[in-house]
């Protein structure tokens, strides 16, 4: 491998640790506002340094394992989640970039496909009930969600037939693509469901006593699943600026991703959370059968025109 591939992932791994430090930040203060509050607003010039703080916290706490812990597995899953989410990373077209993945929306599929079995692994390695059952219940809502979103893929790659980011970047809009816009609420759904986020949070249970598989993961194991997580976020938040809109110049690609962002925090700030039980019911009894519906018009209309 040459320096230039290296020094591309060095400064890719750099900037999502950094774009996850500030984005936190901007989570707590559009929060605060929308419970009628500052939120951090101290220490130095609008709280800037308070990521670099919370970041020396979790790192500098001591590790305290139980005596039932499978340890080998208990250390090596968290390291996994986040060496798959920083694989993830390189997956958005950047031009200049010498380390692109041509095919990468398959390699997206393929890593998140991955992803489940390292929750599932630390929630069983930790030997408690409560942490094998919040893996479960996090597996059984990435899986169906999965499927959900590989759905909406394929009825938006249709048109540009192609699963190179890149490219779809570069393609323009058609009359086709009125037919996606429906798709957009349900693209939104899945992606909230899929980074387990509010309303959708069944996986750590934000707002339970007791968390979810990583409830007996501290200090900085838990912060390396903390910051795989919020890279998910950024991650999926660029595919869906690439996905749903295209030919956008530098001002334009801020602005959406800013969009997205708000859309997440407005949803963490707004919505109550809903029974796991709706949430599986709905995608399997209602979701899913009008994806499929639209996955059959759209390559009926497709297979017309061309």
């Amino acid at each position: 491998m040459t320096i230039a591939p290296i020094m591309n992932i060095i400064i890719i791994i750099t900037t999502a640790l950094l774009a996850i430090a500030f984005y936190t930040l901007r989570e707590r203060k559009l929060l605060g506002y929308l419970q009628y509050r500052k939120g951090p607003n101290k220490p130095t010039i609008a709280a800037l340094t308070i990521p670099i703080a919370d970041a020396g916290k979790l790192f500098s706490k001591q590790e305290k394992l139980t005596t039932l812990t499978n340890i080998k597995h208990y250390y090596v899953a968290p390291a996994i989640i986040i060496i798959l989410a920083l694989l993830l990373w390189p997956i958005f077209p950047i031009p200049f970039s010498s380390f692109f993945i041509k095919f990468n929306i398959l390699y997206f599929l393929c890593i998140t496909s991955i992803r489940i079995y390292t929750m599932f692994m630390a929630g069983w390695s930790s030997n408690s009930k409560w942490g094998l059952l919040g893996a479960l219940r996090g597996v059984a809502q990435t899986v169906s969600y999965e499927v959900s979103i590989s759905l909406i893929l394929i009825c938006f790659l249709l048109h540009p037939t192609t699963i190179n980011t890149l490219i779809i970047m570069r393609d323009i809009y058609s009359w086709t693509s009125i037919i996606l816009i429906p798709l957009t609420m349900f693209w939104i759904i899945s992606i909230l469901a899929e980074t387990h986020r509010t309303p959708f949070d069944f996986a750590e249970g934000e707002s339970e006593l007791v968390s979810g598989f990583n409830i007996e993961y501290k200090s900085s194991i838990f912060a390396l699943i903390f910051i795989a997580e919020y890279i998910n976020i950024l991650l999926i938040r660029l595919i869906t600026i690439t996905i749903l809109t295209k030919r956008m110049s530098n001002t334009e690609l801020l602005l959406k991703r800013t969009t997205i962002s708000i859309i997440f925090i407005w949803a963490r700030g707004r919505l109550p959370r809903i029974r796991y039980d709706a949430l599986i019911n709905n995608l399997w009894k209602k979701i899913l059968p009008s994806r499929l519906l639209w996955l059959l018009v759209i390559t009926t209309i497709t297979a017309t025109i061309n």
